[in-house]
């Protein structure tokens, strides 16, 4: 987008302007340390192996599906059927420890009640689990901590899937196989079916929504930091919203200083849904500070307590505005900017993730990009101006091609085909 004078100097004055950290750079970062997390060298990327196998699952079979990531909690069945996989039945409930505190074990034993009618028929249960939790071998996972207003009393250094197998057991439910997967990589597996059906090169995870994160797949001899033989392919959580070389603006170390992570998670800051609201409504704030608006624009932009990231796109687009007149673009055009970083810091993540498995290099042949989450659905200003930064540079410049496809239920249908490819 192209800026007014006025709103270019003020961007630039406060290190917020889209281009300030271009995309070559930016993606010469994200390899950089990805590598270093591969190697197990300090790098903010966690590079974490996730142990589960890349592949497809052949029809026939059934999986259940529990999807434990946030305020609400779902126990599914997923058959896969020649046509692709269909979820045969599905419960949605409160997440245990979201209204009001919970025990670990209170959680297990839920989960336990409302997976055990999936059970039937199914080889294998996949525990989407999308909070903080150290991958094991075994592809289980040892929760580290909690987040999304969950409060789960004892989780801290418990065993998933372990722990969900032994309250089965105490309800003298039959013994089935489990894996814990990331959001992450069970959205990238939900994208198997697409990649073998229209042949494209790779494929990659990608969540955009409430928080940022990318999966890949890589082969294992490429993980340095775990020793193994090279041969297989491994799926790799990135933790991409851990990201720290993007330098920060003063409206992004505002926000930073009010959250409840000071210094964590600052690429995510800077473009998940969680943040992109506030950080429009803080940038406006600066520029009526600065005198970008009229008195009535300024006044108007002070009063804005809060802004949603689904207002603060309606604004970027000009569908809607709390401003009249001139202040109503200066408005859009900093709103804009906003979301045009954020794509653009995305086009970085996603192109050194095609350099790195050197996908995407045949035109006919272009890498899928797996993708779910509330701002790659939803935002028209982030996926306009992510669909302009993939072509004009990762096409353009890296001559790596990729192409975006989102799809319904794509966390329980990838975490059933986790179960079935790693049970």
């Amino acid at each position: 987008m192209e800026f007014s004078d006025k709103v270019r100097v003020f961007l630039t004055q406060h290190g917020m302007e889209p281009e300030r950290f271009s995309l070559a750079d930016g993606t010469a970062a994200f390899i950089s340390e990805m590598e270093l997390g591969l190697a197990g060298k300090p790098s903010s990327l966690d590079m974490i192996p996730t142990y589960l196998g890349f592949g497809t699952v052949e029809p026939g079979r059934r999986a259940a599906v529990i999807d434990a990531g946030g305020t609400n909690f779902r126990a599914s069945s997923v058959y896969f059927a020649p046509g692709g996989a269909v979820i045969e039945r599905c419960e949605r409930s409160p997440m245990p420890g979201s209204a009001e505190r919970a025990s670990w074990q209170e959680f297990e034993d839920f989960a336990a009640a409302q997976i055990e009618p999936m059970l039937e028929g199914a080889e294998g249960i996949g525990f989407c689990f999308s909070y903080r939790a150290e991958v094991t071998p075994e592809r289980d996972g040892r929760v580290i901590r909690l987040s999304k207003g969950v409060d789960l009393d004892g989780c801290e250094g418990q065993l998933v899937c372990a722990g969900l197998r032994a309250a089965l057991a105490r309800r003298g439910a039959a013994e089935k196989p489990c894996v814990m997967v990331n959001d992450t990589a069970a959205v990238l597996l939900a994208g198997v079916s697409d990649m073998r059906e229209k042949g494209y090169d790779g494929l990659i995870g990608l969540i955009c929504g409430t928080g940022l994160n990318t999966c890949c797949v890589l082969d294992t001899g490429r993980i340095t930091k775990l020793g193994l033989p090279a041969g297989e392919k491994m799926l790799v959580n990135l933790e991409s919203g851990g990201f720290a070389c993007w330098p920060a603006g003063d409206f992004d170390r505002e926000l930073d200083a009010a959250t409840n992570n000071p210094g964590d998670h600052l690429l995510e800051k800077m473009t998940s849904g969680a943040y992109l609201g506030e950080l429009c409504r803080l940038t406006m704030r600066g520029a009526a500070r600065d005198g970008l608006f009229t008195p009535a624009g300024s006044e108007a932009a002070l009063a804005l307590t809060e802004l949603s990231s689904a207002e603060a796109d309606k604004l970027a687009c000009g569908e809607w505005s709390p401003f009249e007149g001139g202040d109503a673009a200066t408005a859009r055009e900093l709103c804009r900017a906003v979301f045009e970083r954020a794509a653009g810091c995305v086009c970085a993540n996603l192109s050194a993730i095609l350099v790195l498995t050197d996908c995407g290099s045949d035109p006919e042949r272009p890498c899928c990009i797996s993708a779910d989450g509330s701002v790659i659905r939803y935002s028209r200003a982030f996926s306009e101006s992510l669909a302009a930064a993939l072509e004009s540079f990762t096409a353009g410049v890296l001559g790596r091609r990729c192409v975006i496809r989102t799809q319904e239920e794509a966390t329980t249908l990838g975490s059933a085909a986790a179960a079935l490819l790693n049970c």
